[in-house]
């Protein structure tokens, strides 16, 4: 089974924080979006006044806070949302915790770098099928890199387990891990600065929902 790219993609910018979660706190700091020594930008939304506005909840999925964590659930098939805290950096290592909560387990979920606006950016994701990809938007086209489609993987958990996933950008060098286990590495040179974000989607069947936290971004 391989996993190809959509044939029609419907993107969503779903958050703008505020930039006051981007300010450095104070060494060993923790809780909230306030960073610890060490970490450019961290989240682990206990604290909803700090970031990831514009919530939503409707008929076409949700971006919330919900149950310790940030929640992306998309109600459409062929279509992806994501969420981003409003920051830009460069070279960044980002990890996060994810657990798909609900809907199947043909999906995608993970993080973005380098996000210049909604139509080009660079992805990080997985399925709980277990597949995984690093790929790019350009001008809103999306491609995979080093691959043609998503590729199999032992190392993704399946069901509701919980699954650590990192993403590194580092000059031209993308890097994807999940739960400590190098998946890929490719390079690439297209972006060189922006945004973070959480990134999830759906393929031919609607309902892919996904529960984030403990999103961490350092320098690498």
């Amino acid at each position: 089974m391989t996993k190809t790219l959509r044939l029609t993609l419907f993107l969503s910018t779903l958050a703008l924080a505020a930039l006051a979660c981007a300010i450095p706190g104070l060494p060993g700091s923790a809780g909230g979006c306030t960073p610890a020594e060490g970490n450019l930008f961290q989240d682990d939304f206990s604290d909803e006044s700090c970031g990831w506005e514009d919530i939503f909840n409707d008929e076409t999925g949700m971006s919330d806070y919900d149950q310790g964590g940030f929640r992306l659930r998309v109600d459409q098939e062929q279509f992806d949302y994501w969420a981003n805290p409003n920051v830009s950096f460069s070279d960044v290592v980002i990890e996060v915790d994810a657990r798909k909560i609900g809907g199947p387990d043909d999906n995608d979920f993970g993080v973005i770098c380098r996000y210049v606006d909604n139509q080009n950016f660079y992805f990080f994701i997985v399925a709980s099928d277990g597949f995984y990809a690093i790929g790019k938007s350009v001008s809103g086209d999306y491609t995979y890199i080093g691959s043609d489609f998503m590729e199999p993987t032992d190392a993704v958990l399946g069901g509701d387990a919980s699954n650590h996933l990192r993403a590194d950008c580092a000059g031209s060098t993308l890097r994807l891990y999940a739960n400590g286990n190098l998946l890929k590495e490719v390079t690439d040179s297209t972006f060189t600065s922006g945004d973070v974000g959480l990134i999830a989607g759906t393929f031919d069947t609607p309902g892919t929902d996904i529960l984030f936290d403990n999103f961490v971004v350092r320098a690498p």
